[in-house]
């Protein structure tokens, strides 16, 4: 878009600009190029058509109308984590409604949806709305009428005779303006006036301090609409930071400064703890990580102490999580007990539930080892880890391509899942207990408050889970083998094969466990290396977690697949001498007498690389299986008992859950509400009547 065109859109206001001459022509006009030129994609047009039609209720010459409160519904976010009241918003319906005649039509709707996606909506906002008689500047008179009606007569009192406001509002021609550039200064800078008069004006003895309840009276004002009601309630204690009980100027300046940076002290905060070694951090990581991180120091060494201070509860020398500085960054936190008080569950109904949710863990994990399971069993026939090749005229296949050549010839694609149903069978408990089992200790030896656990319990878990689903894992992949080697074997010597009930009945209970000892060397350590590197995947290389970020199917899938690779084949050793031990040997081949004896004798016959046969088939067919296997729990246990996560919710990572377009409506307010946290509320109670009289 050129540069002509966009100044004939929105054309730039000097504080210099006459008053008089074509006094509501300037914003009107550029309303009307917004209307005609600006470019809108039509998806956007349709959501936005899409939300007028739902929410227009009034009907007018058989066109539809927002009337105030339908407006609020079409652009209020459904779920805020702000302190922002639906009765703020109509703010701004006034802004919207520039034919002042109490109703929205389309074609103001999308001016005013356009007029959203500027950079600087919430500075064009307020200029609007402090332009009362849309005049493209605003006087003196117009900028105390608004402020008082919008802010009500109980607030702590602004000279508006002061110089700063004096050096603002320029003369010409015997009349106050001030244009559209120099009224963003002005507001920028209102705060920070307010402020200072606020102090002077409560600190009558003029000793530089004030009492703790007096400061708690000017964040109210200025500030109480970002800040939770836990913090609100400490504020006082702001006082024990120094000797003397009082408050001095300074620590007030410096607690507006950590609340206008609000969203810096967000992002260090997170970027620090995340980068800590135990998730926690001290007002030195804090200081540090924000010089490290910017050209110029952005806090001082009094606004650290004041974030740690109302995040550490009065214990500004701790280090602190980043669940502890939830208060501070959410101005809609609640205590954890506050939480629960709100859903009171009795015990009943929390044992039943708790009994649930272990059933639905039990069943899911099941689920998914089967769907993992059966996706990639045609590749576990491809297995050549039982390939003889010390006796003449036994070797059955040439490679892994061969084996799957012949068991297709002999068999047919049916027998790619010869002994698929016992898999299945027995994949359910193995699974539900590996995952659970994993779980559980995780769970149990998490730091609850910095969501962090320790390597060596994250390998403690991942074995022991391993080493608890050998229970099912043994009977399950002897029975399997032998159903798999058995195949080929009764088509090449014209034997008929024989089902599960008869190995099993063959084995017996002890002979069931044959190869016991290989198969915890294998699934211990297996597990000890996959379920962490599975963890750190998600968390390190993905960035799940961080500013709320949730992964994508294919991070999912890439996370548990990727660190299959090493477990399998790392661990390839242990299965070549499990799948030995449990095959029962033909004539002419070797018999194994235990685990130690089956080591020695296939390196002595067979070298060291016969201890990685199969390797790489092992770790193509357990990637995949426990990619699809992770990748169904995770998103079966999403549902119905999602687990809460363990970072802190804020408006920096919860703003996608609602459309861009109530987003932006949001954040248009944030200048007007830096005037005053309650800024619209009175003005809402009063003017809606007005509103809704008149266009009825």
């Amino acid at each position: 878009m050129s540069e002509s065109l966009l100044s004939r859109i929105l054309p730039t206001i000097h504080c210099d600009t006459n008053a008089g001459s074509g006094s509501s022509s300037i914003t009107n006009s550029a309303l009307k190029s917004v209307r005609s030129v600006v470019a809108t994609p039509e998806s956007e047009l349709k959501r936005w058509k899409r939300v007028f039609e739902g929410n227009a209720k009034v009907v007018v010459n058989g066109e539809k109308f927002l009337d105030p409160e339908s407006f609020v519904d079409a652009i209020a976010p459904k779920s805020d984590l702000t302190k922002v009241a639906r009765a703020q918003f109509t703010i701004l319906f006034r802004v919207a409604d520039t034919s002042r005649r109490g109703l929205v039509s389309w074609d103001d709707f999308t001016v005013f949806e356009t007029l959203l996606k500027r950079p600087d909506a919430d500075y064009w906002i307020a200029f609007q709305y402090f332009d009362a008689d849309s005049s493209g500047t605003i006087t003196y008179d117009e900028f105390i009428h608004v402020f008082t009606a919008n802010v009500g007569p109980d607030v702590i009192p602004f000279d508006f005779d002061c110089d700063w406001v004096k050096l603002y509002l320029g003369k010409k021609n015997g009349t106050h303006v001030l244009g559209y550039n120099e009224f963003t200064q002005l507001m920028k800078g209102l705060q920070g006036e307010r402020l200072r008069q606020a102090f002077k004006y409560l600190d009558s003895d003029q000793d530089g301090f004030i009492r703790p309840d007096q400061f708690k009276q000017i964040v109210l004002d200025i500030a109480g609409h970002k800040l939770s009601d836990a913090v609100i309630e400490r504020l006082p204690t702001l006082c024990t930071l120094s000797p003397g009980g009082k408050i001095s100027y300074s620590e007030v300046v410096a607690f507006h400064n950590v609340v206008r940076e609000m969203d810096m002290v967000e992002r260090i905060l997170r970027e620090a703890t995340a980068k800590s070694k135990d998730g926690r951090i001290d007002q030195s990581d804090f200081l540090n990580h924000s010089a490290a991180n910017a050209r110029y120091s952005l806090f001082t060494p009094m606004e650290a102490s004041i974030i740690f201070h109302f995040a550490g509860r009065g214990s500004g020398g701790k280090r602190l999580a980043l669940v502890e500085f939830a208060q501070l960054l959410h101005p809609r936190w609640r205590a954890p007990h506050e939480e629960q008080a709100v859903k009171p569950t009795s015990k009943g109904d929390s044992f039943v539930e708790g009994l649930l949710h272990s059933a639905y863990n039990f069943v899911q994990g099941g689920a998914a080892g089967a769907l993992g399971a059966t996706i990639v069993y045609p590749i576990d026939m491809g297995n050549m880890q039982n390939q003889r090749s010390t006796v003449v005229g036994q070797m059955l296949y040439k490679n892994s391509i061969d084996c799957a050549k012949k068991i297709f010839r002999n068999e047919g694609f049916l027998g790619f899942y010869r002994g698929l149903g016992p898999q299945l069978i027995g994949v359910a408990p193995e699974k539900a207990i590996k995952l659970t089992v994993n779980d559980l200790i995780r769970g149990r030896t998490t730091d609850p408050e910095t969501g962090r656990i320790k390597l060596a319990w994250e390998l403690f878990a991942g074995g022991a889970a391993g080493g608890c689903q050998v229970v099912f894992t043994n009977p399950l992949e002897i029975v399997k083998i032998r159903l798999q080697i058995q195949g080929e074997a009764a088509k090449l010597e014209g034997a008929v094969p024989k089902g599960a009930i008869h190995i099993v009945r063959q084995l017996g209970i002890f002979g069931l466990y044959r190869g016991a000892s290989a198969c915890l060397l294998r699934d211990i350590p297996f597990s000890a290396i996959y379920f962490p590197a599975y963890a750190h995947l998600k968390k390190d290389v993905f960035r799940e977690g961080y500013n709320g970020k949730q992964l994508s199917f294919l991070e999912t899938l890439g996370s548990a697949a990727i660190a299959g690779m090493p477990a399998a084949y790392f661990t390839t050793p242990a299965d070549v001498v499990k799948t030995r031990l449990q095959v029962e040997a033909r004539q002419g081949q070797t018999n194994y007498k235990g685990l130690t004896d089956a080591f020695i004798k296939i390196y002595r016959e067979e070298g060291f690389q016969a201890l990685f046969k199969g390797g790489p088939a092992r770790v193509v067919r357990s990637s995949p299986q426990f990619g699809f296997t992770l990748l169904a729990y995770e998103y079966l246990h999403k549902y119905p008992w999602q687990e809460k996560s363990q970072g802190v919710e804020t408006v920096l990572t919860a703003s996608t859950q609602d459309d861009m377009s109530r987003i932006r409506a949001r954040n248009a307010l944030k200048i007007l509400l830096d005037v005053h946290g309650e800024f619209g509320r009175r003005a809402a109670t009063v003017s809606l009547p007005l509103i809704r009289s008149s266009s009825s």
